[in-house]
């Protein structure tokens, strides 16, 4: 959701033309959107934190993992479910132009990408879905300490 004054837009709403906004508005307000430090991401990591695991964030790897696990060798990315494409085939027709496909189309080749990448400098890779964090944040804490095993 974005919150504009005192209404609330939907991404699809937006996407699907219903922007009741202009664009130098909505242009401001997308660069606003912030990549480090998300509301998501802060909160699985003082949840990780509160249960005792001690982390790093944003080191220089490939990819910039949003938290690390440095002597386990274990990078986790928060991916937003927009900008990483969750149920992209969903998404996909209710796009309005190209730009967005193209955009999603190229973040999700670069998470393989950098994946890849991880991996062969030795590190195990896991990516959490921002919806995943909001609806059950206690299983994306298991996963991540079943990867650190």
């Amino acid at each position: 959701m974005t919150y504009v004054g005192a209404t609330i837009y939907s991404y699809m709403e937006i996407e699907m033309g219903c922007d009741k906004i202009s664009k130098e508005k909505r242009s401001h307000i997308m660069s606003c959107i912030k990549s480090k430090n998300t509301k998501v991401e802060i909160r699985l990591r003082k949840a990780l934190w509160m249960n005792g695991y001690r982390y790093r964030i944003h080191k220089r790897l490939p990819g910039s993992p949003d938290i690390l696990f440095v002597s386990k060798k274990l990078a986790v990315f928060v991916d937003g479910d927009f900008w990483h494409g969750y149920q992209f085939d969903k998404l996909r027709p209710k796009l309005k132009n190209d730009f967005w496909f193209e955009k999603i189309t190229r973040n999700m080749q670069r998470d393989k990408e950098v994946n890849v990448k991880l991996k062969k400098l030795g590190w195990k890779v896991l990516r959490l879905w921002e919806h995943e964090i909001n609806d059950n944040l206690d299983k994306c804490i298991k996963k991540i300490e079943l990867r650190m095993r």
